[in-house]
């Protein structure tokens, strides 16, 4: 039961961040092309990845098995 939640939790972490990551660098890409400069700045997108990280970690951690 605790392995199963812990796979889970480890699964829905991983596909959380792929999503959350695939989406900033569309956004830096896409705003780079456009205004020619990088709409995050590489201190900003570590913060929003840490602030991120955290609240996800948080979630999952807390869930029940």
């Amino acid at each position: 039961m605790w392995g199963r939640n812990v796979y889970d939790s480890i699964s829905k972490f991983l596909q959380f961040q792929l999503t959350v990551n695939v989406v900033a660098v569309i956004v830096a890409f896409t705003g780079a092309c456009i205004t020619q400069d990088s709409p995050l700045k590489a201190v900003q997108m570590l913060w929003v990845n840490l602030i991120m990280d955290t609240f996800a970690s948080l979630a999952l951690a807390t869930e029940p098995p």
